[in-house]
């Protein structure tokens, strides 16, 4: 499926830092897509439209603010809205916007983790998304090196920015690229990547750690911010959705190949996680396609 879904080439140029556009719609028109680009995206007025961010699905509220990292598909559908009562501001820059020697100094740590995090979606909260609305409507007027640092101090306050929500599970686009700084985590993702077909217990990720499960539980926890099984569960969520969207296999063969013991199970975990049911994330990307194929 993921050749079927638009690569947007983008007007951003290598001589500019970011591009932005501003525009009142009554429907969302544009593709399922992904591009280079690191993508913000400021949405008013249209609540109860349809977010599509990797394999996340969710209706929309009144004040949307995502940020979409390089190659993630996104899109949001949605129509009969009245005439050019969206608003909708996208501002997007390149991947080395900021150096990677630069991002790794103390003072940008918030920022580089939050650009991290854009790889599988970010969804800021509707209090913050008001609150820099009209900063982000008001960047198109500066220009220049103004610009420039208004984009880089509206970044800064959505790092720290409270509350914000990873959308997409970490595995759907195998960008999985986390370092924890533990040989022991490293070795028990490694096993759990290979093998969450299989059922895998604590007992069996803590004897690779030499560890005893309550010691390891708590450890996996402080290292990953995390539960062991929730861990799994996204691995395996996110192998699921690419199952979905990627082949033509039943649900019930998707579910038993990523390592859910019964369809049941499967659906609910995923219907919780995920705000959608496995056959709605199939239709959405269907759906998506379908506009321009």
């Amino acid at each position: 499926m993921r050749e079927n879904i638009l690569r947007e080439i983008t007007p951003l140029t290598q001589a500019d830092c970011f591009t932005i556009f501003s525009r009142k719609k009554n429907d969302f028109d544009f593709p399922l897509h992904y591009h280079d680009e690191i993508e913000l995206n400021l949405i008013l007025n249209a609540k109860g439209a349809k977010r599509v961010i990797g394999d996340h699905i969710e209706e929309i509220s009144e004040s949307e603010l995502v940020m979409v990292g390089p190659n993630l598909q996104h899109a949001w559908f949605g129509d009969g809205f009245p005439d050019d009562s969206i608003t909708e501001v996208t501002i997007q820059f390149h991947r080395d916007f900021f150096d990677d020697k630069f991002l790794r100094k103390n003072q940008l740590s918030f920022i580089r983790n939050m650009l991290e995090k854009s790889s599988r979606g970010i969804l800021f909260s509707t209090s913050t998304a008001r609150q820099l609305a009209p900063r982000i409507m008001g960047l198109g007027k500066k220009q220049g090196f103004d610009s420039v640092l208004e984009l880089m101090s509206i970044l800064h306050d959505l790092s720290i920015s409270r509350n914000y929500r990873v959308l997409s599970d970490s595995t759907f686009n195998n960008f999985e690229k986390n370092t924890y700084n533990s040989r022991r985590i490293d070795k028990v993702m490694s096993y759990t990547h290979q093998n969450f077909q299989k059922q895998i217990s604590l007992a069996d990720v803590a004897k690779i750690t030499s560890m005893t499960e309550s010691a390891f539980s708590r450890f996996f926890k402080l290292r990953t911010g995390m539960t062991f099984v929730d861990s799994l569960t996204e691995i395996r969520l996110g192998h699921a959705s690419r199952l979905l969207i990627e082949t033509t296999q039943s649900i019930s063969e998707i579910a038993y190949d990523c390592g859910f013991n019964n369809i049941s199970n499967f659906n609910r975990i995923f219907k919780k996680k995920k705000g959608c049911t496995p056959k709605e994330l199939r239709e959405s990307y269907e759906q998506g396609a379908r506009v321009f194929i």
